[in-house]
């Protein structure tokens, strides 16, 4: 199939799928639009989630930290004024897509496959520049229509530094704690963006922090936070590029993911093996870690593109 062809199903799915729910105003999706008592498939697993994390995300302390610390405060309120907002930011390789579908592994049965966790790619459902003003209408409809069949849903908005700037902010209404868009019970939803942007700024204060004898486990959130923000939202080619979403502060927890270091990227290799079936031999786990490019160019301190090529370079030496 042409790409045009392609971004116009795409599409015209989305607009299809965003008019049904609408339009199915039976007792069962007025009853899980506005009863608390509704879950949809929500079957949260905290200490699940915890215990994933702290064995299988490799180098990410203030990942753990912020995302444990965001599902447990929300899942603690039993009525929240406003939904969970996520944004996950980092250079590639650093775990961003790992922890995301982790995540909702943990919260929704069937994970990703699940009816109520909804995934979107610029590249996929919104291509065309020219076309942004209808973009808007079918991702509101969207949004509104799938939490109206169920307010305990997900959706995860995936390259968000590959938005068309202005497209995201369509959904403001769903994201703050003193809007009720048309009497739909939003406020248990779960918001999650992905984005490299900002990966810049975060690799050059944790090299700037590890200069100055800093080890990157001691890196605060305060010491990133700022400079995402100002990142993405002063970035002409970021999907949050003057946003509202960031202007009014609708993002509850900005997660930033750190470059990873040699070791680090060992016990990826490691843990690529051992998923692979393959014998863990030492000679292996370091001569793939040492394929890897680092930077910067004299101290090679940081992995250039985290452990995303890990399990491809493995066949290299078996």
């Amino acid at each position: 199939m042409a790409p045009g062809a392609a971004a116009a199903l795409a599409l015209t799915l989305l607009l299809v799928a965003a008019a049904r729910p609408a339009a199915a105003w039976d007792l069962w999706a007025l009853r899980c639009g506005f009863s608390a008592d509704c879950e949809c498939g929500f079957g949260p697993d905290l200490r699940g989630l915890e215990c994933d994390l702290a064995m299988n995300l490799v180098g990410q302390p203030l990942v753990r930290q912020q995302v444990v610390k965001g599902v447990r405060e929300f899942l603690e309120n039993r009525n929240p004024v406003k939904p969970l907002v996520m944004s996950f930011h980092g250079s590639t390789g650093t775990g961003k897509t790992y922890v995301s579908s982790m995540l909702i592994r943990y919260l929704f049965q069937g994970g990703l496959q699940s009816p109520y966790v909804h995934h979107f790619s610029p590249i996929v459902h919104f291509p065309h520049a020219e076309r942004i003003e209808q973009y808007k209408e079918s991702l509101k409809r969207w949004i509104q229509g799938n939490l109206t069949n169920c307010g305990r849903s997900a959706f995860l908005f995936d390259e968000m530094d590959k938005m068309h700037p202005g497209l995201i902010d369509v959904i403001m209404p769903f994201l703050g704690p003193s809007w009720v868009v048309y009497g739909t019970n939003y406020r248990k939803a779960i918001f999650i963006f992905i984005s490299n942007a900002g990966g810049e700024q975060i690799n050059e204060m944790t090299l700037a922090l590890w200069r100055a004898r800093k080890d990157r486990e001691e890196i605060s959130l305060q010491d990133l936070e700022l400079a995402i923000s100002q990142a993405v939202f002063e970035n002409p080619q970021s999907g949050f590029w003057k946003s509202g979403i960031i202007n009014e502060h609708l993002i509850d927890f900005v997660v930033p993911f750190l470059p990873l270091k040699h070791h680090h990227v060992k016990q990826c290799v490691v843990s690529e093996l051992i998923q692979q079936g393959l014998e863990v031999r030492p000679d292996v786990v370091q001569e793939v870690a040492d394929s890897i490019p680092y930077f910067p160019e004299e101290e090679k301190m940081f992995s250039s593109t985290g452990c995303k090529t890990v399990a491809s370079r493995i066949s290299f030496f078996f």
